[in-house]
């Protein structure tokens, strides 16, 4: 219960800000939070995952009302008919997600090569930051992400300055929080910090009161348009869905969207906590998959964002002492009595703040670490990462990170992979008298044929010992490294042994541990 009360103080101003930058009322974010934390916690074997809307999908959210003719505020109606035909989508990804988890396609989550997943989530987090920063600033953040960036000088120098002022302190606050280093201090959440500072702040330049205001010569507006807006009743903000937008081609885009990415996501999210559990637990994917599924579909049957299992609240769950589900529950419990119970509170909340905290979480996902540990893994990974970032900034994200696929073949190609391994596996399994066993891989082990080398392992996870001979390869890549150092850990838990062997005459591309591994011909 405590740490379910804690991640909601996280959550709460999250749910809100993720929905707002997703073109939905700011209510919807809340409904998805107490849906995934009420309902899809009871789906999933997932003891410490919270479930509930995530920064990483904004950007197809955003993306589909915009399709669907969203206006951002210059006509409501056109604007609420675009939420609608969004709902509409949702509910149909959801549905698809269910079946992902009812036919065990969970294991897709292990397809897609690393370096172009964490592209797609840096190049995410651009988005969200050129997105989001002009609101923070108390600007409109309308425009194509390149074109946003661009403008980043001008909107400091255009920004309306009370507005402008709260944000920076929010901005300061959120970017000055992880250098805290005494756990005293930072018991409460960064977020509700911002809150704590920014809601008296907004009181006290009477945010909510229509009125104009100079400044160094100019002329600047304050008013309820700067703050959140929610339905004092919760039950009086429910919407349904509008399924006419699933007779277009944009509908049907947005529906593969919503499932692959998000099921993604979620998917990855899951395996992510699965490995700082304090006791080892594992999620069964499948159900993952589905319980996300059920959650999506009820969220956008009532009005909801789309959900995922979310990684950074999941995290800090298990950072307040979580054991179980029930902490997930309560989460969703606490949010639901807030807006139930004090929803004008939530109504003298300052966009900017939330505008701040989003660019700071778009911060994370693209952060300068993240280009410099791609280099360390390898030069072709940092190739395949920008590529992968490139390619969703100029175009979308389903062929952004085809875009990193293809980079990524290619790179096979190069280092001597033969092009028939690079989708059909050569693998083949021996034993002996004295019963050990033995996996041989031929010509390359690389992420389009993991998903099957991966059975295969898995497979034989009862055995006592299990020897993987690489020797017959020409490459072996970084993701199919990482992966197989994750099974080595998992086999150990399993009072199992698996040997990896035959990369001696292979050459790393990087001194990295997981760095791919090639070796030369003749």
């Amino acid at each position: 219960m405590l740490s379910g009360f804690l991640v909601f103080l996280i959550a709460l101003p999250l749910c809100l800000g993720i929905a707002l930058a997703c073109g939905y009322p700011a209510i919807a974010g809340i409904f998805t939070a107490i849906i995934g934390g009420m309902f899809a916690t009871f789906f999933s074997n997932s003891e410490l995952t919270i479930k509930g809307p995530a920064a990483g999908l904004i950007v197809i959210a955003i993306g589909c009302v915009t399709e669907f003719g969203f206006t951002g505020g210059k006509d409501p109606a056109a604007d609420f008919q675009a939420y609608q035909l969004a709902l509409g989508v949702g509910v149909v990804a959801g549905i698809i997600q269910m079946l992902f988890g009812a036919f065990r396609a969970g294991i897709l989550g292990e397809f897609f090569p690393s370096s172009a997943v964490h592209g797609l989530l840096a190049a995410i987090g651009i988005i969200i930051m050129a997105k989001t920063f002009p609101i923070a600033m108390g600007l409109s953040s309308e425009g194509k992400p390149l074109e946003l960036i661009a403008k980043i000088p001008q909107f400091i120098m255009d920004m309306n300055p009370i507005v402008g002022l709260i944000g920076i302190i929010s901005l300061l606050i959120m970017f000055s929080y992880p250098l805290i280093k005494n756990p005293r201090l930072k018991v409460i959440p960064a977020p509700m910090i911002v809150l704590m500072v920014t809601v008296p702040l907004g009181m006290y330049f009477n945010l909510s009161q229509e009125q104009i205001y100079s400044f160094n010569g100019q002329e600047y507006p304050l008013g309820k348009n700067f703050l959140v807006a929610v339905h004092e009743n919760m039950f009086s903000a429910l919407t349904f869905p509008d399924f006419s937008g699933l007779l277009t081609t944009t509908g049907w885009k947005y529906v593969v969207m919503f499932a692959l990415i998000g099921s993604v996501e979620s998917l990855l999210s899951a395996k992510a906590i699965d490995g700082i559990d304090p006791w080892k637990r594992k999620t069964d994917q499948d159900r993952d998959i589905l319980a996300v599924g059920v959650g999506n579909t009820l969220s956008a049957f009532v009005g909801g964002l789309p959900m995922i299992s979310e990684i950074v609240r999941s995290k800090a769950n298990i950072d307040n002492g979580a054991r179980t589900r029930f902490a997930n529950m309560f989460h969703g419990m606490f949010l639901l009595l807030f807006v139930a119970l004090i929803p004008g509170l939530i109504n003298q909340i300052p966009l900017a703040a939330l505008g701040a905290m989003l660019v700071f979480i778009g911060y994370r996902l693209a952060s300068p670490q993240e280009f410099i540990h791609m280099y360390h893994v390898g030069r072709e990974q940092l190739i395949i990462f920008v590529s992968t970032i490139i390619g969703v900034l100029a175009t979308d994200l389903l062929m952004g990170i085809a875009i990193g696929i293809g980079v990524n073949m290619a790179l096979h190609l190069k280092n001597g992979a033969p092009m028939l391994s690079l989708f059909k596996p050569q693998i083949l399994v021996e034993r002996d008298e004295g019963h050990a066993v033995t996996v041989k891989v031929k010509d390359s082990a690389i992420f389009s044929t993991w998903i099957a080398l991966k059975k295969t392992l898995d497979g034989l996870a009862s055995e006592s010992h299990v020897v993987l001979d690489l020797s017959e390869t020409f490459l072996v890549d970084h993701t199919t490294m990482a992966k197989l150092h994750e099974m080595e850990k998992e086999f150990k838990e399993k009072n199992s042994t698996l040997v990896i062997t035959g990369l001696e005459q292979h050459q790393p591309l990087s001194n990295h541990p997981e760095a791919g591994r090639k070796r030369p011909r003749g």
